[in-house]
């Protein structure tokens, strides 16, 4: 630590710092000397591991029997997935003044309109729980940023001020919005970097003052029973005028210092980075292997395997697949298809070309979506990401098609997600089988409101209650595949995994237990036809006959199945 401390700040700030970090983790140890003593789990997460991706008021209580919604989603999760799910990522849960929910005021509150840290709490005694670190940026009207504004000499090093005739074109812009924001304050007018927004102030981390306290923050979340937590925008953390401001080596150092931080005082606790970059930038952040993130979210897979079903052929899906690798088996992949955000489309940059980048752009539209972009350095823009529900996606809502076929054909992308090596996280309009919301959009005024829906409990209990209706099928489907899922060895997180290459619109993969064991071929039709696939072609000499978990039936091994359209099938050896 003091050798980072020292390379971020110089010899005589960087021994102080070391010097005040020490003191902050030894009054912490002697807060909390049990976590200390609770280690991580042998190998980090396993098949046990499925994560649910929510807002903690996406799910509201009637009228007549008001509660706090965090107490209302605990409620329900225990009651309908209590058994299928192992953890809780509650989306940013703090007070806060846009992005719906990023643009933090207070780090160490819950905004009371959903709740408490007492209902906090009580959700980690049922489930592990994922906080969100936004720690890149802070809102405008926090404590920090109204302290700058007001010439506080504590606070006056926390932001960056630039002079806005600096030449800023290398910088990566995530959205089409000035990277500067004017500012009046009791020291005149400044030009202050905001990123994402006028409303969301980056973080000065030059200073080690804002280091420090952002670590207390997370020293905080960790008494209040965080098991998770996820560096949000972590890439853009450190800037350099003069670079692209993306990926610097002191972003990278100041995650090590993070891990080594929770390695010192929670060992338990896993690192997951959120960089909707392209591939190579994202995994990145698993450093060597035992550095720095112990997961990363897998960016590629949302856009990839919505291409493979649109195109009906997973090739691209599949080449991707089996390019994948981490540095060690402390680390894998956090797989998800559908997030509180658009479909990212940076992350297909070298993967897919431009033109199928295009095709999903127009079918997203045609289904009734929209498409965010962003500004490039000579001040063109290009698709940033896709802003639609994952089902609407998939299916277009207009269409007169049953609604039994819409749910394969999201099932089966579905599958490929929990199939996939990596642990899974299901966002929670995913699991309910949601549809976009347009009405979002006009209420919120973004566009990203359109996969953000809430829901009263009581509606979804009595479509749960209809087996023919699309969010019971959905949950009902779901709840099979992840059970499946949980009980197999084979789909552990960092088990081997081997794309096979059986007919272009399948996507087939050999999972194989830690152990060597067990194992199992996941195959999944992603086209709207019949398809055979020959068994003789998978490369398990000694096997003669499989069992389909999905149905529990056996399967010749030297059999030639007919896949039906969107067919899921789990064949273990």
């Amino acid at each position: 630590m003091r050798e980072k401390l020292i390379i971020l700040y110089g010899e005589a700030r960087g021994n102080a710092c070391y010097k005040r970090l020490m003191t902050l983790l030894d009054t912490f140890r002697a807060d909390h000397p049990e976590l200390a003593q609770r280690s991580a789990p042998p190998g980090g997460v396993s098949e046990q591991d499925v994560m649910l991706i929510t807002y903690g008021d996406t799910l509201l209580a009637s009228d007549a029997a008001p509660e706090a919604p965090l107490q209302t989603l605990h409620r329900f999760l225990r009651a309908y997935l209590g058994d299928v799910l192992s953890a809780v990522h509650i989306l940013p849960f703090f007070p806060y003044t846009s992005d719906y929910g990023f643009s933090i005021v207070d780090y160490k509150a819950v905004n009371p309109d959903l709740g408490s840290w007492a209902d906090v709490r009580a959700l980690g005694t049922t489930f592990d729980l994922m906080f969100d670190a936004v720690i890149n940026h802070i809102s405008v009207q926090s404590a920090w940023f109204q302290g700058f504004l007001s010439s506080d000499p504590r606070y006056q090093d926390y932001f960056i001020a630039v002079d806005p005739t600096t030449d800023l074109s290398q910088v990566v812009r995530p959205r089409a919005l000035p990277l500067l924001t004017e500012f009046a304050t009791a020291g005149g007018p400044k030009h202050v970097w905001t990123t994402f927004s006028a409303d969301q102030v980056d973080l000065n981390y030059a200073s080690e003052n804002v280091l420090l306290d952002v670590i207390d923050v997370l020293l905080f979340y960790v008494s209040q029973g965080m098991t998770f937590l996820r560096l949000d925008a972590i890439a853009f953390l450190w800037k350099e005028i003069g670079t692209n401001c993306l990926h610097l080596t002191e972003t990278h150092l100041i995650v090590q210092l993070i891990r080594e931080v929770f390695d010192a005082v929670a060992p338990y606790v896993t690192i997951i980075t959120e960089t909707n970059v392209p591939h190579e930038e994202n995994v990145s952040y698993f450093g060597d292997g035992t550095n720095e993130a112990q997961l990363v979210y897998q960016f590629p897979l949302p856009p990839l395997t919505l291409h493979a079903i649109a195109t009906g052929n997973a090739t691209i899906l599949s080449q991707w697949a089996a390019s994948l690798e981490t540095p060690s088996e402390q680390t894998t992949f956090f797989n998800f298809t559908a997030s509180h955000d658009g479909i990212g489309l940076r992350p297909t940059e070298g993967i897919l070309r431009e033109a199928d980048v295009a095709m999903l752009v127009e079918r997203t539209k045609a289904h009734g979506g929209e498409a965010l972009v962003r500004t490039l350095p000579d001040g063109s823009t290009r698709p940033y990401e896709l802003n639609i529900n994952y089902f609407d996606a998939l299916s277009d809502p207009a269409a007169d098609e049953p609604i039994a076929r819409q749910v394969q054909r999201f099932m089966v992308s579905q599958a490929i997600q929990l199939a996939l090596v990596g642990m899974p996280g299901i966002y929670v309009h995913s699991l309910l089988g949601s549809r976009s919301w347009r009405a979002g959009i006009d209420l919120w005024g973004e566009l990203r409101a359109i996969n953000r829906e809430q829901l009263p409990v009581a509606a979804l209990a009595a479509e749960f209650a209809d087996p023919d209706s699309r969010r019971s099928q959905v949950l009902a489907a779901y709840r099979h595949l992840i059970t499946i899922r949980r009980r197999e060895k084979a789909f552990h997180p960092n088990g081997e995994q081997q794309v096979l290459d059986l007919d272009p619109v399948v996507f087939a993969l050999l999972r194989t237990a830690l152990a060597g064991d067990e194992q199992i071929v996941a195959l999944h039709n992603v086209a709207d036809a019949p398809v055979t696939v020959d068994l003789q072609r998978i490369p398990l000499d000694s096997v003669t006959t499989y069992t389909d978990l999905i149905t529990a039936t056996p399967v010749q091994a030297d059999a030639k199945l007919e896949l039906q359209p969107y067919q899921i099938l789990w064949l273990k050896a």
